[in-house]
């Protein structure tokens, strides 16, 4: 029996919505859903791939349990959710609840439900070791709105924009980073045409840089250069929005003063770009009148992330790229609350970090990004009072994710209590004593709230307008299997616990479990459109409101936007001290030839995708080190040649290939590949783990704690052992 059923995808966080065609139960083909007024029938191979994923002959249909050979061995999900509840009752009777961590990773942002309920579990116990990616891939953003200000009424939107730049972004290829990423393609050919103007900042001419009217290629890492040399250009030539700054801004001498070193001269010498590009971007910006600057993955990742970040936020404020009184609200929500939507600035926190679970590592606590996970490997390795001895890992790989994969590795080995939902035997997995073998996306209901709270993170709009949509069960897991959904674990595990859990305050009834639609109404409740209306709608839909414009700023408001936070300034000074590099390292470092930098591959997400044969390139289901021709000519390297790459913490392999988009002295590195060093000579199937390059004690943001995990300093050579297959 053969049926067409209407869900979105969740193989990557663009939420693409599709047509699932299900034969006997089982998804067997995937189209975009052209009815659909968000997305206009666009999906990518990723999701067309979903049929594939689901069947994958390595899937887990069964939980596994590691016994004392090493061996794993099927449990029944009841039964293993009975062993870990037991275990871990007993190391929080030991060792107090510190000693349980949690890492929710990139995929909870696809699965709402099991993310609320492991959030909720954690409360239940009382550890607040809960990591996350926040604080390992843009922890710039949420960082820098702490210190800057948040505008209540939002950003200016991508379709009224005349102008918008992107630092280190490519959003046709990573669905996120400035353009929405629902349809980018298609929102930047429609917004060129009728007149957008593209800027461009990043050290590989990308797909998206292509599309620009003035692309700058500097030096990895040189970003906050940059873009204090644009600040500066429109404070000199008088190009802010006066008005707005007089009303709603405060700083601006301290910024005048801080960046007055970054002429475009300087910012040439230093950056390697055309002082006359640096100048043409800044007015070309400040022209507008309406657009934004928004920034990606690589630039948060490299030094100084927190830093590029608000000098974005300080670009949109001079210019005033915000929502005016009256002006329409681009997003009032959908399955959230309904915002207060007033043109004026929040108030900030009184601390960005610094607060909150204090690491007993290097001085690091709680921050605006989160608990700092690049401080997790050291916790659990390091003994005495409060060191983790349990990791729950949930819709995340750690051994791919983290930096410092040999420190990682170490601490995973090293864990009293080891476990992860996977649907295969990850590089995690591999070193966890439970793998939980979850339902996949086509599998279990689910709703698009996670895209509009991307609001919250950083100034990123979310969905560009009020969408919503339900994805309901569509396929069914293979016969015989024992798989559950997320949610269910912890529920499960809480119920064994004799725990009490509180899903964003709905306490949860711990002895009729709810079904997975009752814990999707549970997150969404008070939400401006109801979930039940939202579910009229199969294939998604835009609940507008014109009415819903931004309200007047209060009357006794004294709230402003920091353009020139101490914090901040100190740091430009600091980058105006530092002396130029050709290629090399910081702080005294060993000269490097070359700088890594990360980047997004179309086909994959992260770790996940590389083992689905149609996303994998022919003869290339590895991360390549991309690079430039000429410096390939110089190393006497051809396409395909096996190199060791080497930082000051280790090396790794990798496998070239040319690319003249990538600037000379540059190699460009997918991130979340590979496996732990044993499986080093298989490198040309499975690519490439650059975190283990990354020392997380050497040099790190001393608020968030990442350390450097793009702009990497390097050297590259030619490998002795070639690997040949």
């Amino acid at each position: 029996m053969t049926s067409e059923r209407l869900t979105f995808c969740r193989f990557c966080h663009a939420f693409c919505p599709i047509r699932v065609t299900v034969e006997n139960g089982r998804a067997v083909k995937i189209i975009g859903d052209k009815d659909n007024s968000m997305y206009h029938g666009f999906t990518c191979r990723k999701g067309r791939e979903l049929p594939a994923q689901h069947a994958h002959p390595e899937r887990l249909l069964h939980s596994v349990e590691r016994h004392s050979d090493g061996s794993y061995r099927a449990i029944t999900s009841a039964q293993a959710i009975d062993a870990i509840a037991r275990r871990l009752s007993a190391i929080i009777d030991e060792h107090g609840p510190r000693s349980v961590a949690m890492y929710t990773g990139t995929f909870t942002h696809h699965y709402p439900s099991g993310t609320a309920f492991a959030m909720a579990f954690m409360a239940a116990i009382g550890s607040p070791m809960l990591f996350s990616p926040s604080t390992i891939d843009q922890p710039g953003k949420p960082m820098a709105v702490a210190f800057h200000g948040r505008w209540n009424a939002g950003p200016t939107a991508f379709h009224d924009a005349d102008t918008w730049m992107l630092v280190g972004a490519n959003p046709l290829v990573s669905m996120w980073g400035g353009i929405p990423q629902f349809n980018p393609a298609k929102r930047l050919h429609d917004a060129r045409k009728r007149g957008l103007k593209l800027i461009v900042i990043d050290p590989r001419r990308s797909e998206v840089a292509q599309k620009a009217e003035v692309f700058l290629q500097p030096k990895p890492g040189e970003d906050p250069t940059i873009l204090a040399g644009m600040v500066r250009v429109i404070l000199s030539e008088g190009l802010i929005d006066e008005a707005f700054a007089d009303e709603h801004v405060e700083g601006l001498a301290a910024l005048r003063a801080a960046v007055e070193p970054y002429t475009a001269d300087y910012v040439a010498a230093r950056a390697d770009v055309f002082a006359t590009d640096v100048v043409k971007a800044a007015r070309l910006f400040a022209a507008g009148p309406k657009g934004m600057v928004s920034c990606g993955t690589g630039p948060n990742m490299a030094p100084r992330g927190t830093l590029t970040e608000y000098l974005v936020l300080v670009l949109n404020t001079l210019c005033g790229r915000w929502v005016k009184e009256g002006e329409p609200i681009p997003n009032p929500f959908a399955l959230m609350p309904e915002g207060e939507n007033k043109a004026q600035p929040e108030p900030r926190p009184e601390k960005a970090y610094g607060f909150g679970e204090t690491m007993r590592v290097r001085g690091l606590a709680t921050s605006a990004a989160g608990v700092p996970t690049a401080a997790a490997a050291e916790e659990i390795l390091l003994n005495g009072e409060g060191q983790v001895r349990a990791l729950l890992t949930v819709g995340g790989n750690p051994m791919a994710a983290w930096p410092d994969q040999l420190r990682t590795f170490d601490a995973m080995k090293s864990l009293a209590l080891g476990v992860t939902l996977d649907i295969k035997m990850s590089a995690t997995a591999k070193l966890c004593d439970y793998v939980i073998a979850p339902k996949l996306s086509l599998e279990s209901p689910s709703i698009t709230k996670p895209n509009e709270a991307l609001t919250f993170y950083g100034v990123s709009p979310g969905y560009p307008e009020p969408y919503a949509q339900y994805g309901p069960v569509v396929a069914e897991p293979p016969a015989g299997a024992d798989v559950i959904e997320e949610w269910e674990f912890f529920y499960g595990l809480a119920q064994r616990m004799g725990l009490e859990l509180n899903v964003e305050g709905t306490v949860v009834d711990m002895v009729n479990k709810p079904t997975s639609d009752e814990v999707l109404e549970m997150l969404t409740r008070g939400s401006r459109i109801p979930l039940s209306e939202v579910k009229k709608h199969p294939h998604g839909h835009i609940f507008s409101d014109p009415s819903i414009v931004a309200k007047p700023k209060d009357d006794d408001w004294v709230h402003r936007l920091d353009v020139g936070a101490a914090e901040m300034m100190a740091e430009l000074d600091e980058v105006a001290e530092e002396a130029f590099y050709e290629h090399g390292g910081y702080d005294g470092d060993p000269v490097f030839s070359h700088r890594l930098i990360s980047r997004r591959m179309k086909d994959v997400y992260n770790s996940n995708g590389r083992d689905l044969d149609k996303l994998v390139r022919q003869n290339s289901s590895y991360n390549p080190a991309f690079m430039n021709p000429a410096d390939l000519e110089a190393l006497n390297l051809v396409a395909g040649d096996v190199v060791e790459i080497t930082s000051n913490r280790t090396s790794i392999y990798g496998i070239v290939e040319e690319a003249p988009d990538v600037r000379p002295g540059a190699i460009s590195m997918a991130h979340a590949w590979g496996d732990a060093p044993e499986h080093d000579t298989s490198v040309r199937f499975i690519g490439s783990n650059t975190g283990r390059l990354v020392d997380n004690t050497r040099r790190f943001d001393p608020r968030s704690g990442i350390p450097i995990m793009s702009a990497i300093p390097v050297n590259v050579r030619k490998a002795d052992n070639q690997l040949d297959a």
